[in-house]
């Protein structure tokens, strides 16, 4: 049987978005299938979702078919297609229940497929700081979650062989039994850091919406940062405030196209 298929991305960072009746059984194998870049469609990650009064569910599968709580720019994504079918607009808030609790998103532009919403992402949880050996380097990272698992690197973007020798070997190194999302963070200025992402179960990325809030909260806490910042990602820019009552993300999503898998 055919599958609908949404496809939408944030930033560059892409996703496929299917509702959870369509999926069948296997679903790691679906989302390897539909993610691989030349025999499938394409993407990071595979949402499976089911619309609600006011919002929708969701569970994410990365392009390796592991498991993930949260991502995001997957939420925009989700919450663009929700807002869009539900006729939303700004000011309207999207609800989306996912298994890293439940996030409010408020509509606030849209042009054309592109929507932009401030996404109430929860208060980080467990931030410190640990000394790894990876790759024949000791690193000091923060560590933390925003929804789902984050180490992130404080100092200048690394170079390009670097960041393929240290951005794998600390995403799956032993401290971290469920993998770990990898963020280099340059601290620019205290209202703007840049950063490089190499992302659990996917490898490079060019944005990612929990990975620029931890990113933020981390060059707060350790680098000097307002709490209030951009974070320049390869795709684009993201704004995080790190308030006393949780983050709050910002940033648009687009729906790309819809059609079917055969």
């Amino acid at each position: 049987m055919p599958i609908p298929v949404v496809k939408a991305h944030a930033y560059g960072n892409d996703f496929l978005l299917v509702e959870q009746a369509a999926a069948g059984g296997d679903e790691s194998h679906l989302a390897r299938t539909l993610c691989h870049r030349h025999s499938g469609i394409g993407a990071d990650g595979l949402l499976l979702y089911r619309v609600q009064a006011g919002g929708a569910t969701m569970r994410l599968l990365n392009a390796d078919g592991s498991a993930s709580e949260l991502s995001g720019n997957g939420l925009r994504c989700l919450a663009a297609l929700v807002a869009r079918e539900q006729a939303s607009g700004p000011g309207d808030v999207v609800t989306i229940v996912t298994d890293a609790g439940t996030k409010r998103l408020e509509l606030r532009s849209r042009e054309g497929q592109r929507l932009t919403f401030r996404a109430d992402m929860g208060v980080p949880e467990g931030i410190r700081q640990a000394s790894i050996q990876a790759a024949g380097e000791t690193v000091t990272a923060t560590i933390l979650r925003t929804g789902n698992p984050q180490c992130i690197l404080l100092g200048p973007l690394p170079d390009a062989a670097r960041f393929n020798r240290l951005g794998p070997a600390i995403a799956t190194h032993a401290m971290f039994p469920e993998g770990t999302n990898v963020e280099f963070v340059q601290v620019d200025a205290p209202d703007r850091v840049r950063i490089a992402i190499w992302e659990r179960g996917v490898g490079p990325t060019t944005s990612s919406g929990t990975g620029s809030c931890a990113s933020a909260v981390a060059a707060a806490a350790h680098g000097g940062a307002a709490r209030e910042i951009d974070v320049i990602a390869p795709g684009g820019t993201q704004r995080v405030e790190w308030r006393d009552e949780g983050i709050f993300l910002t940033g648009w999503a687009e729906i790309l196209f819809e059609g079917q898998w055969l």
